[in-house]
């Protein structure tokens, strides 16, 4: 399995991104997708996950700010990033695995896509 994510970058505080991640290699319509985040010394935390039949669970810090999505026909996930805060700023990473209620588990992590948000 191989997932490429995009769509990383700098932005003003308040501003927007959309992440964008496609998946080869897998049966992508039967598996759960997320996104993580790791802050500069900090550790990786799950942001979102989406479930194959497109529920979504987000971590309290970006509810109502950020959503994740999913286009089986394409393959990608996707996370639209509004009014994003400083606190923001990550390494983010895209993810394929399973869920059990709210809870996501990784099976594969792709390379990591970095969001900068200034002040």
């Amino acid at each position: 399995v191989q997932l490429q994510a995009s769509g990383g970058g700098l932005v003003q505080s308040g501003g927007s991104l959309r992440l964008s991640c496609v998946a080869s290699g897998s049966i992508f319509r039967l598996n759960a997708l997320g996104w993580y985040c790791q802050a500069p010394g900090k550790q990786r935390e799950l942001v979102a996950f989406i479930s194959s039949g497109g529920a979504a669970n987000y971590g309290d810090s970006v509810k109502g700010r950020f959503t994740i999505s999913r286009d089986n026909a394409k393959s990608t996930v996707y996370l639209q990033m509004n009014s994003l805060k400083p606190e923001d700023t990550a390494v983010y990473y895209c993810s394929l695995g399973s869920y059990s209620g709210a809870y996501y588990y990784s099976n594969y992590l792709g390379q990591g896509t970095l969001v900068t948000v200034s002040s």
